[in-house]
């Protein structure tokens, strides 16, 4: 159990009692000590199984700790969410100290809100509808009632989306609303269980004799009202394990706070503290620029920052790409992870990752045009997908079939089997060629067909049956498998996540740190969440920035203040620089493309001749709010011939040119080459591949045949 942990890691797993505080960098191996100290424990017969509960923040991260927890035979062990932990009590306990059934949980509470914000009168649009729900959650998860948010957020310095009184009024309104209907919302369910374990101590014992063992992961991200309950269950007991890194702090606008890690020996003073800083996952280089992003640091998270040590071979220096304009940072991008995937680097081991969501659209249309298969994190969940449905309901079929399905006549082991149910699927040994449509359902099958592998040599012995069940409990948690495909991504949601290349985009001032962090502490956060950024890397490592925002646009931008000192020829005066690299690649400056736009002046709208910024905008020529005189029937005939190209070349039809393209197209109704391509979007390589067909449906014939042979 203990062999291959470090001394470090063996000394988190050996010390099963009294209070532990773990002290783990990133790539350090945390969840690899945890579970083997709780299995180790139970091995030993210290544990029993019953009585530990881990607590994480994720349901995948509580679904990968109860599989490894299996793997090393700890499988009685609850590994839950703060949340699915206070539910399942909550459930339990309801009848007896409130009496009848449990209010009915609100999936979402956006419409809520919503209706809550019309009857005070307050009219939300998307963003602010979106902002005001956060604003509420943050409120709850303080323990703030709706008369103190005012208050709260003046001594919070938060930059609330409106005045704080309506905000205010809107809270209180949507409680009302929640009593009304008999509803609760996630935060409720922390909050009632509070009350109830304060209110029952009967009830506050028996979770305590059940539960002995506590184990808290990524225990900076505990907000106020979790150290609540944790407060509750642990009651005056001290076996606690927390694990956590001050320096990945990157939650504190929903309430997380790093003091309870911080103040962890304060309340603990006997308490065993372990700190986690040889790096497995990262590079040296990638590891030495983590720690001077760290280093120049200020703040109390950063006086207990952990100096990370790479224990893998070297590899290439992180490369720092400096562009004109934000689509050329994205065209740039673009070559650069086609070249990597060209070199053996699998996509779905390449992610881009953004400070907010909104930059996505155009890495989205450059890679598309590029001809790279990419996903979107927080898009369609894998256990969603319609192929993966349709796979599960053909396992569990098999399962209850046994031996006598036919297609399983041959199949010795379970790998065997679920390679003979998928492959009536369409899963086959070889991956079909190119990417598209057909290739993202073969990598779902494949994602299933090597759980199936993985989950074989955890369980030798397990049958479909016991297959099925574990993709039931994945499905519940959303713990999906691996799929093919770049990865792009926010920040905040990379946390826990990891790949071989990663690409760090729109590094600028304004962006990062994000315009509306004003304290010195927002600012310090910011620097946290590039960390973060920086630490998903393995090996390949691209940090880049535009100098504008649009082709043509005054080049005002300045790269982002926490790459200075660490940059080539960003240091001071007389300073050395810090970091490797190989210098600042100007991307896109050599390049054609980049050329003839930074040749262009600004882009305009064709209605009101407003200079357009939005991507989208661009794309369309016009602003969104002008008028469309877009040929409805034009558009779906481009669409149909979009369809029948992507059908053709194996393709998803974003990859023959996006929506925005397509109406684009439709709007200006191009006659000539040139006009065709001065819609963004088209580019030389369709132009040559799909401008004959284009032009023809824009006059009214038949496209030619043979465009998707090319």
């Amino acid at each position: 159990m203990l062999d291959g942990l470090d001394p470090e890691q063996r000394e988190v797993a050996t010390t099963l009692h009294g209070p532990v505080c773990v002290l783990a960098g990133a790539g350090t191996g945390k969840t690899r000590a945890i579970t083997h100290r709780i299995a180790y424990g139970v091995r030993a017969g210290i544990l029993q199984p019953s009585s530990v509960l881990a607590v994480t923040f994720t349901n995948r991260a509580a679904g990968e700790m109860r599989g490894r927890l299996r793997q090393l035979g700890a499988g009685g062990v609850q590994a839950r969410t703060f949340h699915s932990a206070a539910l399942r009590q909550l459930q339990y306990f309801w009848p007896k100290a409130v009496g009848g059934e449990l209010p009915r949980l609100l999936e979402r509470k956006v419409q809520l809100v919503a209706e809550a914000g019309a009857r005070c009168r307050v009219r939300l649009d998307r963003n602010e509808l979106r902002d005001v729900t956060g604003e509420i959650e943050w409120a709850k998860v303080t323990q703030t009632v709706p008369a103190d948010y005012p208050a709260a957020v003046a001594k919070a310095q938060r930059d609330a989306p409106r005045d704080p009184a309506e905000i205010g009024q809107i809270y209180a309104m949507y409680e009302q609303l929640k009593r009304d209907r008999s509803s609760i919302d996630f935060e409720d369910v922390l909050l009632l269980t509070v009350g109830i374990l304060q209110d029952r101590h009967d009830i506050a014992e028996r979770i305590r004799g059940q539960y002995q063992h506590f184990v808290v992961d990524e225990y900076q991200d505990v907000s106020p009202l979790q150290q609540r309950l944790l407060d509750l269950w642990l009651g005056d007991r001290d076996n606690l394990c927390v694990v956590g890194d001050a320096s990945q702090t990157i939650y504190s606008f929903t309430g997380a706070t790093p003091d309870h890690l911080l103040n962890f020996r304060t309340r603990h003073p006997g308490a065993t503290v372990v700190k986690l800083v040889r790096d497995y996952r990262s590079s040296p280089q990638v590891v030495h620029l983590a720690n001077g992003l760290l280093a120049q640091a200020r703040g109390r998270a950063a006086e207990h920052r952990l100096e990370l040590v790479s224990q893998r071979d070297p590899g290439p220096d992180p490369v720092y790409a400096e562009y004109a304009d934000e689509p050329a940072e994205a065209e740039g991008t673009a070559r650069r992870i086609r070249d990597l995937i060209a070199a053996g680097v699998p996509a779905g081991e390449i992610a881009v990752l953004y400070r907010i969501n909104a930059q996505s659209e155009v890495y989205e249309q450059a890679l598309a045009d590029a001809g790279v298969p990419y996903q979107l994190r927080g898009a369609e969940r894998f256990f969603e997908r319609a192929e993966v449905r349709e796979a599960g309901v053909a396992l569990r079929g098999a399962a209850r079939a046994g031996g006598n399905d036919s297609l399983l006549d041959d199949a010795e082991d379970l790998p065997s089997q679920v390679r003979a149910v998928l492959s009536t699927k369409g899963w086959t040994t070889e991956p079909p060629a190119g990417s598209g449509a057909v290739r993202d359902r073969w990598e779902s099958l494949a994602a299933l067909v090597r759980l199936a592998e993985d989950f074989a040599r955890a369980r030798p012995g397990a049958t479909l049956g016991d297959l099925v069940a574990e993709l039931d409990e994945r499905a519940a948690a959303q713990h999906a498998p691996t799929v093919q495909g770049v990865t792009l991504a926010s920040l905040h949601s990379a946390k826990g996540l990891e790949w071989d290349a990663v690409f760090l985009v729109g590094l600028t001032e304004g962006m990062m740190p994000i315009t509306y962090a004003k304290t010195d502490e927002q600012v310090e956060e910011e620097r946290r969440l590039l960390y973060v950024g920086v630490t998903r890397a393995r090996l390949h490592l691209s940090l880049s920035w535009a100098l504008a925002r649009s082709p043509g646009g005054r080049a005002s931008r300045r790269p982002t203040r926490f790459l200075t000192g660490l940059r080539p020829g960003s240091a001071a005066p007389g300073a050395r620089t810090r970091g490797g690299g190989a210098g600042i690649e100007r991307g896109g400056a050599g390049a054609p493309a980049a050329a003839r736009r930074g040749r262009r002046g600004p882009v305009r709208c064709r209605v009101c001749g407003a200079t357009l910024t939005d991507a989208g905008e661009m794309k369309l020529m016009r602003c969104e709010d002008c008028p469309s005189d877009m040929d409805e029937a034009l558009y779906e005939r481009l669409r149909d011939w979009r369809s029948e190209q992507a059908r053709q070349l194996g393709q998803p039809p974003y990859c023959v040119f996006t929506d925005k393209t397509l109406m684009a197209i439709a709007e200006t109704v191009p006659a000539t080459d040139g006009e065709l391509a001065r819609i963004s979007g088209v580019g030389v390589r369709k132009l040559g591949r799909f401008g004959a067909d284009v032009l023809a449906i824009c006059a009214g014939q038949e496209p030619g045949d043979g465009a998707a042979e090319d």
